[in-house]
């Protein structure tokens, strides 16, 4: 099956580029709410499943153990920036459990958030593990592994207990199957595994709305989402689509981007789980795409206008002038 075109970016009256792709929206019984494209296609769904990954964090209860807050709990779910308060978080979440930033095995990486690292590089300051975007998520998992009584040192192989536990919870969201063939290396070296675009929804349907969960993981689902809905910023970053989607709708939406073009979502009050990539694996196209998927679902003029600036972002040059813009097609139409 070959994905539509989802989204158009015009240069003044053109349009310049296309990007195809799919999107899967379902109910927590698995039932489609929207599908767009191939939606069982098994695609890596990266960073966009951390606070999936998170869950058995808080419902072991070794984030309670360890004493973390909503900012830790809200980081341990983030693809964050870099920036200061980003790593002053993931500092203090391995303080907390007795490690300090040698404990990561996410590599280093500039900060994402371009001012934060102009400011590294001229105070003469090197990019380590914790100016990595998945920095809280590996506290987090090194959280687990210390509360549970597993081997720190290699949290990150497939076979060690925490990735173990990741996947089972993975795999039991997205009612899925998760086999060795469809096991990959993530940029932070953690395993990845590919699932059907509709199987991630349905495991964001699931977070999202606490049903057919066992009542420690729903707990656990809720107490991520509302650190989320508190503390947007920890997710992302300053004018990051997560951050900024979330601090407009607070609770209603869980937002998470992931790598080459892939975001989930969850609607709390509506029971229903996004999952979106882009073929190509742009970014700005799958925000496009996310964002058009929740206009339509959302489907009223209050919503809208707080979603039209991400479902028609402008496009700016250098200068800072408007020369296009992003829209979706109209496959996105009823």
């Amino acid at each position: 099956m070959i994905n539509p075109v989802l989204v158009e970016v015009l240069r003044g009256p053109l349009v310049e580029s296309r990007h195809a792709g799919a999107v899967a929206a379902v109910d927590a019984d698995g039932h489609a709410v929207l599908a767009l494209g191939d939606v069982r296609r098994p695609v890596f769904p990266r960073s966009a499943i951390k606070a999936i990954q998170a869950l058995p964090l808080v419902e072991s209860g070794a984030a309670d153990r360890y004493g973390f807050g909503p900012e830790e709990l809200a980081l341990a779910c983030a693809s964050h920036g870099g920036e200061p308060g980003h790593v002053a978080t993931a500092e203090r979440m391995l303080e907390l459990i007795g490690l300090d930033g040698s404990a990561l095995k996410c590599g280093a990486h500039w900060p994402i958030h371009q001012p934060s690292a102009r400011a590294l590089a001229r105070a003469g300051g090197q990019a380590t593990a914790l100016h990595n975007n998945c920095s809280g998520k590996h506290a987090g998992f090194l959280c687990l592994a210390c509360a549970t009584g597993a081997d720190p040192a290699h949290y990150v192989q497939p076979a060690h207990p925490v990735q173990r536990a990741v996947r089972d919870t993975l795999e039991t969201m997205g009612e899925s199957p998760l086999f060795n063939d469809v096991c990959a290396v993530d940029g932070c070296s953690v395993p990845t595994w590919a699932l059907p675009l509709n199987a991630l929804a349905l495991a964001f349907a699931k977070f999202g709305s606490g049903a057919h969960m066992l009542p420690e993981r729903a707990k656990a689902a809720a107490r991520l989402r509302e650190a989320c809905a508190a503390h947007p910023w920890h997710v992302a970053g300053t004018g990051r689509f997560c951050t900024e989607i979330m601090q407009r709708f607070g609770a209603r939406i869980f937002a998470k981007t992931g790598a080459e073009g892939v975001y989930c979502a969850a609607l709390p009050e509506l029971g229903i789980g996004i999952a979106v990539k882009c073929d190509d694996g742009a970014g700005r196209a799958a925000e496009v795409m996310m964002a058009a998927t929740l206009d339509r679902l959302l489907n009223n003029d209050a919503d809208s206008a707080l979603l039209e600036p991400f479902v028609r972002a402008p496009l700016r040059n250098w200068s800072g002038i408007t020369v296009g813009s992003l829209r979706p097609t109209d496959a996105f139409k009823p």
